[in-house]
């Protein structure tokens, strides 16, 4: 049995305990999370593989982002690790009597290495660690544009409430109207050839001159029928600029991420079976490789399900019987992703052909109907279980074999 190492990981720093293979501890210590203490680390290791004739094992709890300056150290010097689910440790190292300190649970953690199987952790390559990082940062894109539309169209129900009626909402002319005329006042002044020109060179998309007139006259008649709650002068026709602006900016900054992010993938073979599904375009497509990672790292499907959380959880107790429900302990920003792909599938059925969706309209016209969302969830299963087959086995979609193996 070779020694074992285990950390209890915090911010800056690590508790370390050793313990050989008499599961005696002997080492106890503090290292930080800084070069120096890190080649130290490694002088340690080195010097246990070299004792065992093999590597130490390395367990450590997760802590988020505290424990990845650990995890880059071990991947970069090419060790494999256990790297504990939180809420799994506290299961495994749960007792009668334990006190809560950085110390005993470094020693916990080693102790219940010797007794409980774990299996060591996938390391992803830089490719999906990339992806990952750059679709989070798509998603807090999305959230603070989010806050800041709920900012504008609070302001415009005071300065220009019209405009939420004339140009659809997420638009970028609809941004770029509001940034060029806050207020009716603003368009009075103007010519309806000035607004034209003005519409045409500001809006960041093409929009022809025809288009820009018509949307012009519009603007001027919606104008001459509104009364504001508040003045051209009042500060607040300058913060809805100031919204509308930021708006515009953070879209086309979510839109340089999709297409890094479509760079990226566009040689890899996963990407190329995804966009292969009628539904899944290129922003679907990416958003799920950074969410899902590397799929091959599961065993089974359903795995896969667990991981995304949708595997159903039972409960029953003498005669006690909960209704069925999915888990949602699994990502829930894959989640999300993978219910609203469903519906634009759901959307696409006159034009494409989606063995998923005649799997839908199959649950909602049966005898016993089932309800939209529990239809949706039990397509996204089947969409993972046929992505799971293709990408493992290196198969673009195809809808006549997929219909025939249902």
């Amino acid at each position: 049995m070779k020694h074992v190492v285990a950390f209890d990981v915090s911010m800056g720093k690590s508790t370390m305990v050793i313990y050989d293979r008499y599961r005696q501890c002997e080492y106890e210590g503090e290292i930080t999370h800084n070069r120096y203490s890190f080649e130290k680390l490694n002088e340690t290791l080195i010097s246990l593989t070299q004792k065992d004739a093999q590597a130490p094992d390395i367990v450590f709890e997760a802590t988020g982002v505290y424990s990845k300056p650990l995890e880059r150290f071990l991947g970069d010097q090419g060790y494999m690790y256990y790297r504990v689910n939180p809420l799994e440790a506290n299961i495994q190292m749960a007792s009668m009597r334990r006190q809560k300190t950085d110390k005993s649970d470094a020693h916990e953690l080693a102790k219940t290495h010797f007794r409980v199987e774990r299996e060591q952790t996938y390391q992803e390559g830089e490719y999906y660690k990339q992806m990952r990082a750059m679709t989070r940062y798509y998603d807090e894109l999305s959230s603070e544009m989010t806050h800041l539309y709920s900012r504008l169209h609070a302001i415009l129900q005071l300065s220009f409430p019209e405009l939420e009626k004339l140009f659809s909402k997420r638009s970028a002319l609809f941004l770029n109207v509001v940034q060029l005329y806050p207020h009716p006042d603003h368009v009075l002044v103007c010519s309806k050839t000035v607004i034209r020109n003005r519409l045409k060179a500001n809006t960041r998309k093409n929009l022809s001159l025809a288009r820009a007139e018509e949307k012009g006259i519009a603007l001027i008649e919606a104008a001459k029928e509104a009364y504001p709650a508040i003045s051209k002068d009042d500060i607040r026709c300058e913060q809805v600029r100031d919204y509308a602006k930021r708006i515009a900016d953070l879209k086309e900054k979510r839109d340089q991420l999709v297409q890094k992010m479509v760079k990226l993938s566009k040689d890899k073979q996963e990407y190329q079976i995804l966009i292969s599904f009628p539904g899944i375009g290129e922003t679907t497509a990416v958003r799920l490789i950074g969410e899902l990672g590397d799929i091959r790292r599961f065993k089974n499907h359903k795995q896969l399900n667990a991981y995304v959380g949708i595997d159903i959880m039972r409960y029953q107790s003498g005669n006690t019987f909960y209704k069925d429900k999915i888990n949602k302990r699994g990502n829930n920003k894959l989640r999300k992703i993978l219910f609203y792909m469903i519906q634009t599938m759901i959307q696409l059925r006159k034009n494409t052909q989606n063995h998923i969706v005649d799997y839908y309209d199959k649950l909602k016209t049966q005898p016993q109907r089932k309800p939209h969302k529990v239809a949706s969830i039990a397509c996204v299963n089947k969409f993972l279980k046929s992505a799971y087959h293709l990408i493992t086995h290196n198969l673009k979609y195809d809808y006549e074999k997929a219909t025939m193996h249902q």
